[in-house]
């Protein structure tokens, strides 16, 4: 059974969850938990707790980014080579010569592993920005902690270590009480990575504790309900086998919730922790009956259910005004409001029953009878609402004939439905799950076949994952933390501007990730991904952004250590929030912005000169003012599939297009605003830039010679390659941008003139992403592939 099942996983290419890296789930659980569990426990944290912070910043700046950076700022700049020094200065002229060495490996006593200086200058300055805020004790938030990516555990475990007693008892109670869901667990790797954030937090507030009535017992002290407090936590630890297997325990019942569609994923994700537990005994120990999770870990539709309180009151109180009568006949229904009532106070039952079956968990030696008798009493009471919200669920689905029993086990069958509100009372009740975490199933709603989805807002987006993620909104407590790794279409295209509505409204730092030269997850095609942290609702858009990450397999274990999220907005593009990474970024957007035309503007569907660009988004874009050469196996010309045609009546405006979207800033465009998978006609019409100004400018002469130049130059650095397809086997002409980068500079040093920009905003644009489109230090350019 268990060879099935994994293989059953191992099948699903699009079911991002059975393939979560360690370092990505640690990354997203230790942002979500960590910072939630300090808001909780604001009220208690004293100035002293905030002044580690500042006393100490280096202990809290990952070493990857002090890496070679030097204790100061002079320091550092006296320890560079005088080559790489003098491109520090912004101001003095001639900035891309003097910075012509930044592009050159660093070497090991300042770099990381594949690291060019221009990486490692801005890496410096950021542990150097860092230290000077940490100093000027500027960061007192838990949600900065987050934005500035400092070592988050680290502080929190400084904190516990240090803690006076309230704080510490505060923090128990807190960590004790902590929900941490994964809405589409499988089998439990995120559930897994929160246990292993939480377990060291647990054993630092046992050690705290016993630290702070050892030095009252020796001192003389008297602290009477604090003492009784901490006395009866650490004898709950001593009824157990050991501390290890105490703390797992506590966790596995008390913190740890999943729910998923697929009953086998269940079931291994329950083993898994019956079997981590399990290996906290050390030999000879008595094992103690393992718990039961049947309650925290639970099969069924995450997306198909009364989620709150308000959707059920809502169905029942629309059916007691008319619009569900026939619905209420059918169920044999006379008053909905006393029915809600009635189910309200089952509701309560329910929880009442899952407190009593925690509570004997937490106990030892009591008889399995008492055990038996307490689950099935839970059991009894949530299968009775089950069966009721089941019923009532499935007439506001039209379903008919609901009094049969038959129709009624069909549809329950189909959809699976989970009740949020009732198989998680005694959470929703309060307010919904602290921290929600996880990797949503990457699906077409179309791909769905058996069950219908209704109110969704994002239903529009036609992704599963959306849906999750707009469900986890309405089950997350107010002052909850989310964290999801989902594709980047989420932040970039605008089939998803609903799910990004939802999420611009709350505290958000996203950070995106491309798959080559490596990629997150091993074995999946075009996986380019987004990790969201998503904190509170707020009134002032309050979001953070990381650049699109592109990095090698020597590069993996240092990359989320090395994130640097800046504010970010959406901006020019409607459906996208851009993935921006340098501050340059604001004024280069507000310089573009002021053209107030877009090149869409100037098309003509019956012009007779034509600009070609390739849908393929590599580490260089194709665009071409000829079709390349493509024959089929019988040596007869074909069109290439993936070239799009843009015509215009003006020739001057044709090859000044032509050398706009050849340039750096285009392809910087792209990659900011686009999915980074395919050069859409959306981002093609929507970059800003009047041609009929730039043709009545001093640059008109200049680009037209460069786009000339250009052509001619990646025409005469083409080659032929025979390629094997399906359908046929193809000679295509190849393009290699990357030998004409020359020439594409020289474009965007006149457009630079054109916009407005500063050198170094120029740099920035010319040099943008120069590690990997060149290969340079380790990082691995592409060649450039033809098309089909």
């Amino acid at each position: 059974m268990l060879g099935y099942v994994f293989e059953k996983y191992t099948n699903q290419k699009e079911m991002g969850a059975y393939y979560t890296k360690e370092d990505i789930t640690e990354y997203i659980s230790k942002n979500t938990i960590l910072p939630f569990l300090l808001q909780k426990v604001a009220a208690k944290l004293p100035a002293a707790a905030w002044d580690l912070l500042k006393n100490d910043p280096d202990r809290y700046i990952h070493e990857p980014v002090r890496r070679g950076a030097g204790a100061d700022v002079n320091e550092w700049e006296k320890s560079l080579p005088k080559n790489i020094a003098i491109g520090l200065d912004t101001k003095a002229p001639d900035l891309l010569t003097r910075r012509k060495d930044w592009n050159t490996t660093t070497p090991s006593t300042h770099g990381l592993p594949t690291e060019i200086w221009r990486e490692t200058i801005a890496r410096h300055q950021r542990c150097h920005e860092l230290r000077k805020k940490l100093r000027a004790g500027e960061v007192t938030e838990p949600v900065d902690l987050v934005t500035l990516n400092l070592d988050i555990r680290q502080f929190v475990q400084d904190i516990i270590a240090n803690a006076p007693a309230d704080l510490a008892l505060c923090m128990w109670k807190a960590l004790r009480t902590m929900s941490v869901l994964d809405p589409t667990c499988g089998s439990g790797a995120f559930l897994f990575a929160a246990l292993e954030i939480l377990q060291p937090l647990y054993e630092g507030l046992l050690e705290r504790l016993r630290a702070l009535l050892a030095d009252w017992q020796s001192s003389g002290e008297k602290h009477p309900n604090w003492e009784k407090e901490i006395k009866a936590i650490l004898a709950s630890v001593e009824r157990h086998p050991n501390e290890a297997y105490f703390i797992h325990k506590t966790i596995i019942v008390h913190n740890l919730y999943g729910v998923d569609i697929m009953e086998e994923a269940v079931e291994i994700c329950k083993l898994r922790l019956f079997l981590k537990l399990a290996a906290q005994l050390e030999p000879g120990q008595t094992v103690e009956p393992l718990p039961d999770i049947d309650f925290n870990v639970r099969s069924g539709n995450t997306l198909v259910g009364y989620a709150s309180r308000d959707e059920i009151r809502r169905a029942f109180t629309e059916a007691q005004g008319g619009r569900g009568g026939d619905q209420m006949a059918l169920l044999g229904i006379e008053n909905s409001l006393d029915d809600f009532r009635r189910i309200m106070e089952q509701a309560e039952d329910a929880d009442r029953a899952f407190r009593r079956f925690q509570d004997l968990q937490d106990n030892i030696g009591q008889s399995a009878a008492e055990f038996r008798s307490a689950k099935d009493a839970l059991e009894g009471i949530l299968k009775s609402l089950r069966s009721q919200l089941d019923r009532f669920l499935a007439g506001q689905y039209d379903q008919k004939n609901l009094n049969a029993e038959a129709t009624l086990k069909k549809w329950q069958s189909s959809h699976e439905p989970f009740h949020w509100f009732v198989e998680f009372y005694g959470i929703m009740n309060t307010g919904g799950f602290d921290v929600i975490v996880g990797n949503p199933p990457y699906v077409e709603i179309k791909a769905i076949s058996g069950y219908s989805l209704r109110g969704y807002r994002c239903v529009d987006c036609g992704n599963l994952y959306a849906l999750v993620m707009e469900r986890c909104l309405g089950i997350i407590n107010n002052s909850g933390r989310q964290g999801y790794i989902v594709p980047v279409s989420s932040v970039s295209t605008d089939r998803y501007a609903s799910l990004q509505n939802l999420l611009i409204n709350r505290d958000l730092v996203f950070s995106s990730y491309d798959d080559r030269p490596s990629r997150l997850f091993d074995g999946l095609e075009h996986i380019r991904l987004t990790i969201h942290l998503i904190g509170e609702n707020v009134e002032k858009m309050n979001i953070f952004s990381t650049r699109y990450h592109k990095w090698t397999s020597d590069e993996r274990p240092l990359l989320f250590s090395g994130i640097s999220p800046i504010p970010s907005t959406p901006v020019i593009i409607e459906g996208t929030i851009p993935k921006f990474h340098s501050r340059l970024e604001d004024s280069i957007v507000s310089k573009i912005k002021k053209q107030k035309n877009r090149v869409c503007e100037f098309y003509s569907k019956s012009g007779m000169h034509r600009t070609f660009y390739s849908r393929k988004v590599g580490y260089f874009l194709q665009v071409l003012d000829f079709e390349p050469r493509v024959l089929d196996g019988r040596g007869q010309l074909r069109p290439p599939s993936e070239f799009k045609t843009l015509q215009f009546d003006n020739p001057d405006f044709s090859q000044l297009v032509l050398a706009c979207l050849n340039s750096n800033l285009f392809y910087w465009f792209i990659t900011v605003f686009s999915d980074c998978r395919h050069m859409n006609k959306r981002e093609v019409d929507a970059f800003p830039i009047n041609l009929k100004s730039l043709s009545n400018g001093e640059s008109k002469k200049p680009l037209l010679e460069l786009s000339k130049f250009l052509m001619a130059d990646l025409d005469e650095n083409s080659s032929s390659r025979k390629m094997k397809f399906k359908h046929d086997e193809l000679t295509v002409q190849c393009i290699y941008p990357k030998m004409s980068k020359s020439i594409i500079d020289g474009i965007d040093t006149i457009l630079a003139t054109h916009y407005g920009f500063t050198e170094e905003e120029l740099d920035f644009i010319i040099n943008y992403d120069i590690k990997y489109r060149m290969g340079l230090g380790g990082g691995s350019a592409e060649e450039e592939a033809g098309d089909e």
